[in-house]
């Protein structure tokens, strides 16, 4: 009972269907194929133009169905994994901004290269209509929806506008772009707080800004402007009535070149950091067959409006009275599509090739009734202590866990890099088992068994997680972090001061073997050369080698605040000789495609600014001298 999943390992578990099932599968897409008068187009050679783990996942898909796969690279990126497995690999050329934002640059490349297709992957130029455009326009086959349903869905306030014809509701809020502050309270001020203010062009959780009351709607209204103009190019912002503690659900759906779509079931998406996603799973615990049939109706009827082709995703909010309100549609294959793979058997990677090439899906609405449990947790290089501070640096060691119902995917090993530059992402955990009780031991006992070093990670808190009886529950909102704020750990851990061959005061776990036994012993005390950088097993972080480290005085509490993180100055919100308190804004940091805000560690005068706006920062340096006030 082989099936496909993108060169992972998949027990046959995944499907219960016997050999006359596939049979009369294979009976009815030929059916289908003539009735619709199909001409397969050949893809021999697949260009895709992303990175990491994604163009990892495709290439080996295309492998499997014996299909040449291309990689594009950047600077510094000449031995990533993905580059080392492909058929072919390269260099994106020089220029401004990021190399995989190149749409002129990833074209010429595809034609030198002889691919037939582009698959883009997700984020990036994933879901960019001028990049469909112009692969097509260069005479190769995109392997995604049409431009102009990636145009129509990619801009949220005219998808709203879809979603209402075609009688979807969304959830309420403008119908235009806000122009300004003004509008903005006006409105507020007629429909209530609190309210949302999104990027019309964006999505990801980019762009996104709540003000609960009007105080806080100029930074919500600037900020949400900012950020969509960096992200996305378009500053546009629309309102939404923030629903206060909403479930994220979400329904996949795939409409083949003869138009017939067909919905997943739903996954849930609830558990968030920035809006952003941490943990996935499919089926939700909240949505009963009833209420799943009436996500997937609602989704075909969006896909169906916009004459939508392949793989995309419907999102919506669900409110703890049960009622559903569109929330936006995701024109690409998803970080997360991995939980649907594994209840429903399907390869949804391959499916996208084949509908490429104007093939019928493998599969009908039947065969999607979701088979067990799947979870899939986000291994990020963050620290949860820290407000998930993202951290850049090379993996000391990694060590992925294995055995029955769990998939990894992944491009990182001991060695690679975590680049500032790209997301924090290291891997996607995904479990699956008989029920959702069995996936979440699943997920424990794998999170126990990986092993990453050299950088703190999000595998503590995603064990806290497992272990919460909330989640375990099934109680999951895009609250929940604010509702259990334990998870996030202990007390924020301190940055060591130590010199080369100074006692570090940070526990250190060793191995050791006594009469024949093997001990893990914690250990205080060690030079700070010898200490492993172990981001899961120590209280605190040890300082990467060559990484300036934090002051002395800042980490006993004295007037300097330095940067927990490397990246680019957005903002700085003080002035020289402003008095501020503990907790108030000093600056905004993004790094690794994160916008982290910097506060004040103690009560004064700010006395010093050691920073600027478009200027870099690294960790440990100085962001400003806070001194008593006089």
């Amino acid at each position: 009972m082989g099936i496909d999943s993108g060169g992972v390992e998949t027990p046959c578990y995944l499907t219960g269907r016997d050999n006359m099932n596939r049979k009369t599968r294979a009976i009815r897409v030929r059916v289908l194929e003539m009735e619709n008068g199909m001409a397969e187009r050949t893809i021999e050679r697949v260009l895709v133009a992303n990175r990491g783990e994604i163009a990892l996942r495709v290439m080996r898909t295309c492998r499997e169905m014996g299909i040449a796969s291309i990689a594009v690279y950047g600077e510094g990126e000449e031995q990533a994994q993905h580059v080392r497995y492909a058929d072919d690999a390269w260099r994106i050329p020089d220029g401004p901004g990021l190399p995989y934002l190149r749409i002129d640059a990833l074209v010429e490349i595809a034609k030198k290269a002889g691919a037939d297709a582009v698959h883009p992957g997700y984020g990036f130029l994933a879901e960019n209509a001028s990049f469909a455009r112009a692969v097509i326009d260069a005479g190769l086959i995109f392997i995604g929806p049409p431009a102009e349903a990636i145009a129509a869905m990619g801009d949220k306030v005219e998808a709203r506008r879809i979603a209402t014809a075609a009688g979807v509701r969304p959830v309420p809020g403008t119908t235009e772009p806000v122009e300004s502050v003004d509008d903005a309270l006006a409105w507020a001020a007629e429909y209530g707080y609190p309210v949302a203010v999104k990027a019309s062009g964006g999505g990801g959780g980019r762009g996104f800004r709540v003000a609960k009351g009007p105080d806080e709607m100029p930074s919500a209204f600037e900020g949400s402007r900012g950020e969509a103009e960096r992200y996305f190019s378009n500053p546009e912002v629309y309102l939404e009535r923030y629903i206060e503690q909403p479930r994220h659900i979400e329904v996949q759906v795939f409409v083949d070149p003869g138009g017939t779509a067909v919905a997943f079931p739903e996954r849930e998406c609830s558990i968030q950091r920035r809006h952003q996603k941490l943990i996935e799973e499919t089926p939700s615990t909240a949505v009963d067959p009833d209420l799943r049939a009436q996500l997937q109706e609602s989704a075909v009827a969006l896909a169906q409006a916009v004459d939508y082709r392949g793989v995309g995703t419907l999102e919506f909010l669900l409110d703890t009275d049960g009622s559903f309100y569109f929330l936006e549609m995701n024109t690409r294959i998803q970080v997360e599509h991995t939980v649907t793979e594994m209840v429903t058997g399907i390869d949804i990677v391959r499916e996208q090739i084949r509908t490429a090439r104007s093939e019928a899906l493998s599969f009908t609405q039947a065969d999607l009734e979701p088979d067990g449990w799947s979870i899939e947790c986000r291994i990020n290089a963050e620290d949860a202590t820290r407000n998930f501070a993202p951290a850049a640096g090379q993996i000391a060691r990694y060590s992925a866990p294995a055995g029955f119902g769990v998939r990894v995917d992944s491009a990182m090993g001991r060695g690679d890099e975590v680049s500032p530059t790209y997301d924090s992402m290291i891997a996607k955990l995904v479990t699956w088992a008989r029920t959702r009780d069995e996936a979440i031991e699943r997920m424990a006992r794998a999170l126990a068994d990986y092993a990453i070093e050299g950088l703190p990670t999000t595998i503590p808190f995603h064990e806290r997680v497992m272990a919460n009886d909330a989640f375990r529950a099934g109680e999951t909102w895009t609250t929940f972090l604010g509702l259990h704020p334990d998870l996030l750990g202990g007390g924020a851990p301190v940055e060591t001061s130590a010199g080369a061959g100074e006692a570090s005061g940070e526990a250190v776990s060793l191995l050791v073997e006594v009469g024949g036994r093997r001990f893990d012993v914690s250990v205080s005390g060690l030079p700070v050369a010898s200490a492993s950088a172990n981001g899961r097993k120590r209280n605190g972080s040890v300082r990467k080698p060559g990484a300036p480290s934090a002051s002395k005085g800042a980490a006993a509490g004295g007037n300097d605040l330095v940067s927990p993180i490397q990246g680019t100055v957005l903002r700085v919100a003080v002035e020289l000789g402003q008095v501020v308190s503990a907790g108030d804004l000093v600056c905004v940091v993004e790094a690794m495609k994160m916008e982290n805000e910097l506060t004040a560690h103690r009560d004064g005068v700010v006395a010093s600014i050691g920073v600027e706006a478009g200027g870099a920062v690294q960790i440990g340096g100085v962001i400003a001298t806070i001194e008593d006030a006089r």
